[in-house]
């Protein structure tokens, strides 16, 4: 689609004068664009084949802060280099940035020039080789959620984050008139991720005062991740040109609703033609093979939380009553469950997982989604009966983990995910979330401070 480059449009445009600087990115272990910026010249001469980066990159935190105890990378190795590889089918134009094309990365070792195993694109890479063994293709789409403000990124800091201006000022779910008070900047977001070879299809009101909703175009895993990863840059970016400021944070106001990131999955075969989860003889039109993939999602929902729900604050997102689920069974068309059946008996049948915030790193979310439902195919599971009825007060019902600590052991223990990633990868993540466990329990809170500063 238009926006989309390939190398041979991007040298035409170079020499038009129309692009005279690439965007050279990988994405972290945050989720985010992290690289170099090219004169445009230089990368079709120089840096087209690959490029290097500093290796701390996937061993810091969201602070970017050197993180102590990695096996990949620290003080004693030096911080070396990696090889940052650009895949030249995700080249495209970026329209909010004057003359600026963008190409992502795989990253890769210095020597060998393999796939790093822990980086977050060459996980959902591993899982894919995985399903299409198989003969199967994997089809996923994410919304994101984010809160738009009446500020800029500068006078928030300088505010400290508190008593910010949202973009509205009372709920505005699906309303077209307070969201037409803030079209400056999402026809902005809208054309802007079009004309850089993201199909848009539409953005609403969410539930909180200047919250919103981008939905994009279901396709294959890895660019489906790969689009999520530069939208959710792009959108940041079109907003600080506005003058505006956004949040992605999973629950940025104790009480105002979340951000979420629903996740919707089905499996095709091979060539993405035919759907594998429709059964048209089968209960609510479903497979055998869709309801073993959600049999597994469900089974090993603990294991995979951590992937959904990174941070300390992400937890914070799950009460009753806010659209965030609470419970990790599934239902019919039931919001309260945190997994939820969407398109029934229709080709484009589908699981949406509610758990994620818009905080997860999608590639690593898409993978451990992933890699539970094939677990559940392999191991034949059986699905256990719908859940009808109001899930947050649902007795004896599967819990999502309520802290990243919970998470954490689950995600320790996980010998699905080890087998799926291996030791390594999986010793990596979790000792990303122990350091986020560490860093949020030796600080002192404004919660503390305004509590007990007299009274205790």
């Amino acid at each position: 689609m238009p926006g989309n480059l390939t190398l041979a449009q991007l040298k035409e445009a170079v020499v038009q004068g129309a692009i005279d600087t690439v965007l050279v990115c990988m994405v972290d272990m945050q989720g985010r664009l992290v690289g170099k910026r090219f004169h445009a010249q230089f990368f079709l001469e120089s840096a087209q084949g690959e490029t290097h980066a500093c290796n701390y990159l996937l061993a810091n935190d969201l602070d970017m802060e050197p993180v102590p105890g990695y096996e990949a990378a620290n003080w004693a190795q030096g911080y070396g280099d990696f090889v940052l590889k650009p895949d030249l089918s995700t080249l495209r134009v970026t329209p909010w940035l004057e003359g600026t094309a963008l190409v992502l990365c795989d990253v890769q070792d210095h020597h060998h020039h393999d796939d790093i195993p822990h980086s977050p694109r060459a996980l959902l890479k591993a899982m894919e080789a995985r399903l299409a063994a198989k003969g199967y293709t994997a089809f996923l789409a994410s919304e994101l959620e984010f809160y738009l403000f009446d500020e800029s990124y500068e006078s928030a800091h300088q505010k400290h984050y508190n008593d910010l201006k949202t973009a509205g000022y009372y709920i505005e779910d699906y309303h077209i008139f307070q969201t037409s008070k803030e079209e400056e900047v999402m026809r902005a977001i809208r054309n802007g991720l079009q004309g850089a070879g993201i199909p848009v299809e539409n953005s609403k009101g969410e539930w909180g005062p200047g919250q919103e909703e981008i939905n994009v175009r279901y396709t294959s895993a890895l660019e489906m991740a790969d689009r999520h990863a530069i939208l959710k840059n792009g959108i940041k970016e079109i907003a600080y040109a506005k003058g505006k400021a956004v949040t992605f944070m999973a629950k940025w106001d104790y009480e105002l609703a979340g951000n979420s990131c629903h996740i919707h999955a089905s499996l095709w075969d091979k060539a993405g033609k035919k759907p594998l989860f429709r059964d048209p003889k089968g209960e609510l039109g479903m497979s055998k093979l869709m309801r073993q993939f959600l049999a597994g999602q469900l089974k090993y929902a603990d294991d995979i939380t951590y992937f959904l729900a990174p941070y300390i604050n992400s937890y914070k997102r799950f009460q009753v009553g806010t659209f965030a689920p609470t419970k990790a069974v599934w239902s019919r068309d039931n919001r309260t469950a945190g997994f939820r059946l969407c398109g029934e008996d229709t080709k484009a049948v589908r699981i949406e997982c509610r758990v994620g915030g818009a905080d997860l790193n999608p590639y690593l979310a898409f993978a451990a989604l992933l890699a539970a439902g094939l677990a559940g195919i392999e191991e034949k599971l059986d699905l256990e009966d719908a859940f009808v009825g109001d899930a947050y007060y649902g007795k004896r019902l599967r819990e999502v983990p309520k802290t990243l600590r919970a998470a954490t052991r689950a995600l320790a223990k996980s010998k699905m995910l080890r087998a799926a990633f291996g030791d390594a990868v999986i010793d990596h993540y979790v000792h990303t979330a122990e350091w986020e466990q560490l860093e949020y329990d030796r600080r002192v809170t404004d919660w503390e401070r305004r509590r007990g500063f007299e009274r205790a």
